[in-house]
């Protein structure tokens, strides 16, 4: 069953700060923030939402299809790609352009603070959700801004079921925005932080933003995920870990989880799990795309981690 991926392609620059960002920002002098921390670890991944998403669904066996815009510097990913059997043909690059850079600070809380550049990416709404053939589900993630209206429209006119996920991208719309996306949208998939500024930008409640879309997804990071629909909310447990390396990237991971359940025909539970599980595996490597597993054995660890045959 083929997904279509909509968001950004990334180079994620991470940088692992060893103390806690609140040891060195004085709230008292937050109005002349001048900080700077020593990272003594810094690494370079590949990543972006859409590419993240899509490496986790091809682990799980999914058929992914990205579409996104690129810069000029996108030749390694592009062979990348290439090597993992994901598709490229709707991944477009832009002439005289960056490919989007994220530049991740993390501190041994795993709190973090992230600069964005988000280069091509501002010209994905080049790309037309018709263009790709024969989808059945698919994602609206952080893009620039006129691409996810106007994917989600496409979507939406094409009666192509889609999830909401604006991420990072959430700041760029206004109350009356985001309640349009979720009127067009079958799912939204947002964490603790994020729905706390929906909620504040739309003046919703939860429950009221579950009843625009079949079903609404809180991540909460280790304290699991909500899932919210018909006026029930389900609770999701987190997967055992063997230890925290690195967050970055765990959401795109629960996405994808939760794609793959779905489109695989699983009740909402089981969904949420599968996500979970991808998250928890995910967190345990350094980097977005590092991590790897086979179908055998994220059953045997999802038969661990919740009692109960994938």
């Amino acid at each position: 069953m083929k997904t279509l991926i909509t968001g950004s392609m990334a180079y994620d620059t991470i940088m692992v700060f060893e103390d806690q960002f609140k040891n060195h920002i004085l709230p008292e002098q937050t109005h002349i923030l001048n900080v700077a921390f020593l990272v003594p670890k810094m690494t370079r991944h590949l990543g972006g939402c859409a590419g993240n998403i899509a490496y986790n669904l091809k682990l799980l066996g999914g058929e992914p299809l990205i579409m996104a815009t690129v810069g000029e510097d996108f030749g390694p990913y592009y062979r990348y790609l290439e090597e993992q059997g994901l598709s490229a043909e709707h991944v477009i690059t832009v002439d005289d352009s960056f490919t989007a850079q994220a530049f991740i600070t993390t501190d041994i809380d795993n709190n973090q603070i992230i600069a964005f550049h988000p280069g091509a990416m501002n010209f994905a709404h080049q790309n037309k959700i018709g263009d790709a053939k024969d989808i059945e589900l698919g994602i609206v993630g952080p893009d620039g801004r006129d691409a996810m209206i106007e994917h989600a429209q496409q979507f939406a006119e094409l009666e192509i079921p889609f999830i909401f996920d604006p991420g990072q991208g959430l700041p760029m719309f206004n109350g009356e925005e985001l309640l349009a996306f979720l009127d067009q949208a079958n799912y939204a998939i947002v964490n603790d932080y994020e729905s706390q500024m929906l909620l504040d930008k739309t003046g919703l409640t939860l429950e009221q933003l579950a009843e625009k879309v079949d079903t609404l997804i809180v991540t909460r990071g280790g304290e699991g995920s909500e899932i919210y629909n018909k006026g029930e909310m389900i609770k999701i447990s987190s997967a055992p870990i063997s230890g925290a390396i690195d967050p970055t990237g765990c959401g795109d991971a629960y996405r994808a989880g939760v794609m793959h359940g779905l489109n695989t025909g699983r009740d909402l539970k089981t969904c949420g799990q599968m996500g979970a599980l991808c998250g928890a595996i995910k967190i345990e490597q350094s980097g977005t795309q590092n991590h790897t597993f086979t179908a055998e054995s994220f059953a045997a660890r999802y038969q661990d981690a919740f009692g109960e045959a994938l």
